[in-house]
């Protein structure tokens, strides 16, 4: 029976795959030595060597028998460190920052598995994690979105990325391309955790985000709700000094994030839920090094 993940891979297959797979398989690159394409250095021969190896130019210049190395390709790995902490929930239904979470862990999962690539999901609820193993293929991409859905009852927690950057440390053993798909609006530092996932693997960070995240109605007295701790405050909306508070602390989140990634050196792309995925998808690819140099 063709579920609702089904039918969305489906969809997506065609608006999105088709546009963005070529621009991605391929195109990893590991610090690894070997008989790839591209050349890593030289270094003196030993028995053991491929005497085509030989760089008779740089042996007579050296005058010392020298080999070329090169870079490996290998199979990668890939994590989706997918954030489900209460305040993903926020957004239209059909179409809340949950709902684009979803597709893209769907789109990018069968995206990377189809070059025999790896791909594994940790779905962190703000505490605690649920662990999707690496796979490959179309099932596997599957099975990811149907743990998503499995997993889309109501959380409360308040998102401790240093938590969940440790969790995903702990699970990502040998060097993998870690994608972590959040609205990254939690607590504490985590700056430190970054930083050491970053030493190992390759980050990246997409951000999704809502209207609402940004901007208040201006629509009089109204209840906010904190989305992640559940407070609730009656507000005027309509007050301007109110509105330049909630701007300020908007634009103080945001410097403090672009902060946290810049000195990891990790690249951060934001992915609005009004926005069309296909070409937010495409951008990331374009923009992003997906080669580990």
């Amino acid at each position: 029976m063709t579920t609702a993940s089904d039918r969305l891979l489906l969809r997506l297959e065609w608006r999105v795959l088709r546009r963005v797979d070529g621009r991605i398989q391929g195109g990893y690159r590991t610090p690894y030595r070997g008989s790839g394409m591209d050349l890593a250095g030289l270094r003196d021969y030993v028995e053991t060597d491929d005497a085509r190896h030989i760089d008779w130019s740089a042996t007579a210049r050296l005058n010392s028998v020298q080999v070329r190395q090169f870079i490996e390709d290998r199979d990668l790995t890939v994590w989706l460190v997918l954030d489900r902490s209460a305040s993903m929930t926020v957004g239209a239904p059909g179409r809340g920052k949950h709902d684009v979470l979803s597709e893209l862990a769907l789109v990018l999962a069968r995206l990377f598995g189809r070059g025999g690539n790896r791909v594994g999901a940790i779905l962190h609820d703000g505490a605690t994690a649920r662990i999707v193993p690496p796979g490959t293929g179309r099932v596997h991409a599957l099975r990811i979105s149907h743990e998503l859905d499995r997993a889309s009852g109501p959380v409360a927690s308040t998102t401790d990325f240093a938590v969940m950057l440790d969790a995903t440390a702990a699970m990502a053993r040998r060097r993998s391309l870690i994608i972590v798909v959040s609205d990254f609006i939690g607590t504490g530092d985590w700056d430190k955790q970054l930083v050491r996932l970053v030493h190992r693997h390759d980050v990246v960070a997409l951000r999704v985000m809502d209207a609402s995240d940004d901007e208040l109605p201006d629509a009089g007295l109204i209840v906010v709700e904190d989305a992640e701790t559940g407070e609730q405050l009656i507000v005027d909306s309509s007050d301007p000094l109110f509105r330049a508070r909630y701007r300020a602390g908007v634009d103080e989140r945001d410097t403090v994030l672009a902060q946290t990634v810049r000195r990891a050196n990790v690249p951060l792309h934001r992915i609005d839920t009004d926005q069309d995925l296909v070409e937010a998808l495409v951008r990331v690819v374009a923009s992003t090094r997906w080669r580990q140099s």
